[in-house]
């Protein structure tokens, strides 16, 4: 199947910086992880190329901020209504480049055009306050843009996750400078500006480069960058976290997760399997909020598991472009062999295979394993695979206990029927989401969304945390005439 164009703009080899150009980094071809094929060539950064970027956005930031609320918001909206108009083909891109199904790359879109709408909605909000004084003086708390923000992006959702920081950043009156991931930069960053370009945002306001971790320390270390948003992997944000600390930056670091799916005795099995299904299936387990671990009451432990087994093995697994399919494949063939090795190391170690454990190219089975222990490798890692890790409880207490054996604090999700039960259970969590009656994978524009402990900074993303991460208090007093002062 060929992918649709989404304008004349000839994408090969170019980026979007002051407009479609070359860069200096060389170029890289992206593949698609279910055939392994070609889909398009691209630039790529260098440091000088990053640096060039965020000299432009620089420059061009203050014009930005002070084009009348009204003219931004329109650009917002005209790109909702471009972005509806071609879904379709917006939709292709997102599941060739990122092997994900069909209603994954709707749910994308529909996401991004949620942050469209509420981005322009951000121009109207208030954007400070009134604070006491004395006579003769105002004194007001007033919310400024950083200047420019940098926001590096990851593979698995990445139209989405690209614009949650993209769009408040932008809405907030700072310009930006994006790396996507190499892996996926169309998905990540291409169809995004290519958005924003047809509705007419200002060149050199949003500057998308995609480039290896070299083009991603330099936009850290940029002295015109105020702000890095990060999304990704533990071990990269501790580094972006290190080198933005030691320039004196601020960030916003959303990470990995190792979360929990809580089955009380009293659950609903039926939701509970479904939930189940939905939270270490979807998008193949590629999700920093997917269940990495299953806890299930003692009493209902064995019904559970059967019943995943049942369901993993009725799950189809295939290219997404070619049919109906569940799960796609993984975004790699690093990808497949991490997960491969940390369920065979499980099961050495006395896990028992229910389902799946095993691959076909980037493809791997819809996984079941029980009788996990908190000592096994798929207990103690984020997975970022399609594996269903069960371990058993006997208490509240245990399964509270099991929850937070971890250094992540990302998502959790409590299955049961006494809400008073789920609450006590939810309070003491540590993690920054909590879903009672629900697993673990939720995200809605409209809540902050983020981590504690490894899991993040304790920063967010989306409603009323775009406006603590991508601005900055100043404290303004006016007064007619200045006053005398004693000394």
């Amino acid at each position: 199947m060929s992918l649709p164009p989404l304008s004349v703009h000839d994408w090969t080899d170019k980026a979007f910086f002051n407009g479609w150009n070359p860069l200096q980094g060389g170029h890289i071809e992206v593949k698609e992880p279910a055939t392994n094929t070609t889909l398009i060539r691209v630039a790529i950064a260098n440091p000088a190329d990053i640096n060039n970027a965020c000299t432009l956005a620089k420059n061009t930031q203050t014009s930005w901020a002070t084009l009348p609320y009204p003219e931004r918001a329109s650009i917002f909206r005209k790109a909702a209504q471009l972005l509806e108009q071609n879904q379709d083909a917006y939709a292709q891109w997102i599941i060739r480049e990122t092997g994900g199904i069909a209603p994954k790359a709707m749910f994308e879109i529909s996401s991004v055009l949620h942050l469209l709408y509420e981005a322009a909605a951000m121009l109207t909000q208030p954007q400070g306050l009134v604070l006491p004084s004395q006579p003769g003086c105002s004194s007001v708390a007033r919310r400024v843009p950083h200047g420019v923000v940098g926001v590096i992006s990851p593979f698995n959702f990445p139209f989405l996750l690209s614009s949650r920081a993209v769009l408040p950043a932008l809405a907030t009156g700072n310009s930006v400078v994006l790396k996507p991931d190499p892996r996926t930069p169309v998905s990540g960053g291409f169809i995004l500006a290519q958005l924003l370009s047809d509705a007419g945002l200002p060149n050199g306001v949003f500057n998308m480069l995609p480039g290896d971790a070299q083009a991603g320390e330099a936009l850290v270390i940029n002295p015109d960058i105020a702000m890095i948003s990060f999304t990704g992997s533990t071990a990269a944000g501790r580094r972006i976290g290190e080198l933005a600390g030691r320039h004196l930056k601020k960030t916003a670091l959303e990470l990995g997760g190792k979360n929990s799916l809580i089955i009380l005795d009293d659950a609903d099995i039926d939701l509970a399997v479904s939930g189940g299904t939905w939270a270490s299936w979807l998008h193949q387990g590629q999700i920093c909020m997917s269940a990495g671990r299953h806890l299930v009451h003692k009493d209902i432990v064995d019904s559970y598991a059967k019943r995943m087994t049942e369901k993993a093995n009725s799950l189809p697994v295939g290219n997404p472009s070619s049919g109906q399919v569940a799960m796609g494949p993984l975004i790699s063939k690093a990808q497949i062999e991490r997960v491969h090795r940390l369920v065979q190391d499980s099961i050495k170690m006395g896990a028992k295979l229910l389902a799946g454990g095993n691959y076909n190219e980037q493809y791997y089975q819809a996984t079941v394993l029980t009788n996990v222990t908190p000592d096994m490798p798929v207990f103690k890692e984020e997975i970022f695979g399609p594996v269903v890790a069960i371990t058993a409880f006997a208490t509240d207490e245990e399964a509270i206990k099991l929850a937070n054996n971890t250094e992540y604090g990302l998502s959790a999700g409590i299955h049961t029927a006494n809400i008073g039960r789920g609450i006590t259970v939810a309070n003491q969590l540590h993690v920054g989401l909590v879903h009672i009656n629900d697993q673990t994978v939720n995200d809605d524009g409209t809540m902050p969304m983020g981590g504690r402990g490894a899991s993040g900074n304790g920063s967010r993303h989306g409603g009323p945390a775009n406006w603590d991460e991508f601005t900055q208090w100043q404290w303004m007093t006016i007064r007619n005439t200045a006053p005398v002062y004693p000394l």
